[in-house]
């Protein structure tokens, strides 16, 4: 196939990342939304409509997946649907692209790659064979302030003190909005399988010399606590049957998770990644932070603390929203205002450069590799909360392994 002038892209899913992606492709050169698939026909109406709106294309509206895979004018797939269907559509793109009846180049995969390492491998076969280019949107490494902050930690202080040491990052509000988060049976986990696979990779992004191959930073140990802090409460749990029909008590996940991953590089230096998430947050919205520090040096980030805030007194009600910041849970009182959250939050850099390597037939620096390394990342962390214990990085000792979280077995520490 001759190199792409425009990139047409197909979207699977078409629900809350889907739409976050929508507004990333807005400014991005050479590519339109072309189609969507969705199991819901409402949902890609909207989306549809959405898309127009913003400018990004007009998608047709396919119920029937395979249809919309042959489409001529699609050319890659954003895979944006529930993780307990990552595998089926994976295999479905890939046996498309293997049959050549339409024009498929390459397929980008919203977080977490898979639900365990069995799925993930799975999932990478299959593009392999077809021969497609495979991206993984995690957006918070293509965040301005995270990229911009790596330049400068390597470029000044990694370059004149050392290498940084130990970097921290934390995802954190006040809990998903859709029904199949809440179903660890069916999502695979809570928060830490939802939450730290961001909060891993922008880590391991930042601890990584930029000089170097990914290979030269390896995981040596994992440790992990897991809990659920709240949402198992009588209280929380009643609302979460309210609002989804879940049945939290019985099959509950945990809301909270500390992570800790020791490193260490080709000369030998250990350098420690530190992970927090949580459901739990009470505070304006979600809550980006991340930390590094070095020899001589730190850097820090907190996407709450902008340059715009706004005030509304208890005399104005504006209803429930999310006109200021994700995931919002005030609407009176001292507020930041996040001008752009497809741009502050990563997804137009993450977007742009799967375009701009889909229509170079290059692989991008963000892959399914990186993305099956940190479910093995989370399924050490899930071993090791089981456990009790710090773990030593093995893959072969995840390679068949499903959290307890993820059988229903799991229950929170109570003593």
């Amino acid at each position: 196939m001759a190199q792409l002038q425009k990139l047409g892209v197909g979207f699977i899913g078409s629900g809350f990342s889907a739409r976050f992606h929508l507004r990333g492709l807005v400014g991005v050169r050479n590519v339109e939304v072309n189609a969507v698939y969705s199991r819901s026909p409402s949902s890609a109406k909207e989306f549809s409509l959405l898309a127009e709106e913003l400018g990004v294309g007009k998608p047709k509206v396919y119920n029937d997946l395979h249809s919309m895979l042959s489409d001529q004018n699609v050319n890659a797939v954003w895979l944006t649907a529930p993780n307990d269907v990552h595998l089926e559509y994976a295999r479905a793109v890939a046996e498309e692209a293997r049959q050549g009846k339409g024009n498929l180049v390459g397929v980008a995969v919203e977080k977490p790659l898979a639900r365990n390492v069995r799925e993930a491998r799975q999932m990478i076969e299959a593009v392999k064979r077809a021969g497609l280019l495979h991206g993984y949107l995690e957006n918070q490494v293509f965040m301005p302030s995270v990229v911009r902050g790596k330049e400068v930690v390597w470029g000044f202080g990694a370059k004149n003190a050392g290498r940084p040491y130990l970097a921290r990052a934390a995802e954190e509000h006040s809990g998903p909005h859709s029904k199949w988060f809440w179903m660890p049976k069916v999502s695979g986990g809570g928060s830490l399988l939802d939450m730290t696979c961001h909060s891993l990779e922008t880590t391991r992004y930042l601890l990584l010399d930029p000089g170097k191959d990914k290979s030269s930073l390896k995981p040596k140990a994992v440790y992990s606590e897991i809990e659920a802090l709240k949402w198992l409460s009588p209280k929380y749990s009643s609302s979460l049957r309210e609002r989804f029909g879940v049945d939290f008590q019985s099959s509950p996940a945990e809301d909270y998770a500390l992570t800790l991953v020791t490193y260490e590089d080709d000369q030998g230096n250990i350098a420690l990644a530190e992970t927090r998430t949580s459901w739990n947050f009470v505070g304006a919205g979600l809550r980006l932070t991340v930390e590094v520090l070095g020899p001589e040096y730190s850097l820090q980030v907190n996407t709450l603390q902008t340059e715009l805030f706004t005030f509304l007194s208890r005399n104005v009600r504006i209803g429930a929203s999310e006109a200021f910041v994700e995931k919002q849970n005030a609407d009176q009182g001292l507020m930041p205002v996040i001008p752009d959250e497809a741009v502050t939050y990563g997804y137009q850099g993450e977007d742009r450069h799967m375009v701009e390597s889909f229509l170079k037939g290059r692989m991008p620096s963000e892959d399914w590799e990186d993305g099956l390394l940190i479910v093995q990342l989370m399924m050490h962390g899930y071993l090791s909360a089981e456990k009790g214990s710090k773990v030593k990085f093995d893959p072969g000792q995840v390679e068949d392994y499903t959290p307890g979280v993820a059988k229903g077995t799991w229950r929170p520490w109570r003593d």
